[in-house]
């Protein structure tokens, strides 16, 4: 398993890893699943362009506006409730050496309650033969 290093430098971010995946690629065909092990921090698969940056920045900011229990403990309840609705880990299938995304995806880590410094791990797998 390879692990990646980010340092995030804002409350909400969007950082592009696809190049930093990619370098991972070590199989001609499988899957290489990508998993980050933090509550406020997630994976999409999405366009990386800055116009729909800035909009997804702006929907994690304000979809859990609100005075939630949980504030009372660490003050982060918001980055908590909206990392429920994305995902912790994403799956790429992997052909002929190259990871299969669409033309205009791109493999996004969405910090949440930064600035921090977070770990992604990279996992490949590797089909069965018989």
């Amino acid at each position: 398993m390879k692990q990646i290093d980010i340092k995030t430098t804002q409350k909400v971010q969007i950082i592009d890893i696809t190049g930093k995946v990619a370098v991972y690629r070590e199989i001609k065909d499988g899957c290489i699943v990508i998993f980050v092990p933090h509550t406020t921090a997630a994976l999409i698969v999405n366009e990386h362009e800055p116009n729909l940056e800035d909009d997804m920045m702006h929907f994690y900011t304000t979809l859990a506006k609100g005075d939630w229990h949980h504030n009372r403990v660490d003050n982060n309840a918001e980055a908590h409730l909206v990392s429920t609705t994305l995902h912790s880990s994403i799956v790429v299938p992997i052909k002929d050496g190259e990871l299969t995304l669409g033309t205009w995806q791109s493999i996004l880590f969405i910090e949440l309650d930064g600035p921090k410094e977070r770990k992604v791990y990279v996992k490949e797998l590797t089909k069965n033969v018989s």
